[in-house]
């Protein structure tokens, strides 16, 4: 018997810690660059400066909306009947995902993903930035991520119930 979905949990991820730890660790990577090239340093520590900021909100709205389709089978909702979006650069203060559960979803889970979900959208705008400005830390970065998502997705995976396999005569 499958466990009918009914309990909503919401996920909020505030700009202001996700922008905290980001900060954090392009100081740490601009500060462990093996160059005497000051201005380099300069531009990793500076990911969330001036225009800067802009190429991290619209990083920080992709992570979001990866992670809402990356936790589908819970978060899905229906378009509406005239669904517009554009592609304006908004900040919001909060990224949100409310997901509909079964009855029987632990709070360990929760607990899990909430903590996944903001190393993946903090390890996502360090993938982008260091892509541009570090090239060579670039890939510990996308490494970081791709194993985030992977266990977002195994540990949810793990809740959507038992593999019912079909008995053939063979």
């Amino acid at each position: 018997m499958i466990a009918k979905r009914t309990k909503i949990v919401e996920l909020t991820f505030t700009r202001q810690n996700l922008l905290y730890d980001i900060e954090n660790y392009a100081f740490v990577e601009g500060d462990v660059m093996r160059t005497d090239n000051e201005h380099a340093k300069h531009q990793v520590f500076d990911i969330a400066q001036d225009g800067n900021i802009d190429r991290v909100n619209r990083i920080l709205d992709l992570a979001h909306a990866e992670c809402v389709e990356m936790m589908y089978p819970y978060t899905k909702e229906p378009c509406d009947s005239e669904e517009v979006q554009d592609n304006s650069l908004s900040v919001k203060e909060q990224y949100q995902i409310s997901m509909l559960v079964p009855d029987d979803f632990s709070k360990s889970t929760v607990s899990l993903i909430t903590k996944l979900v903001h190393e993946y959208m903090v390890c996502r705008v360090l993938a982008d930035w260091m892509s541009i400005t570090n090239p060579s830390s670039q890939s510990n970065w996308q490494s970081k991520l791709d194993s985030i998502e992977e266990q977002i997705r195994n540990h949810l995976n793990a809740r959507c119930g038992r593999v019912r396999r079909a008995q053939t005569p063979f």
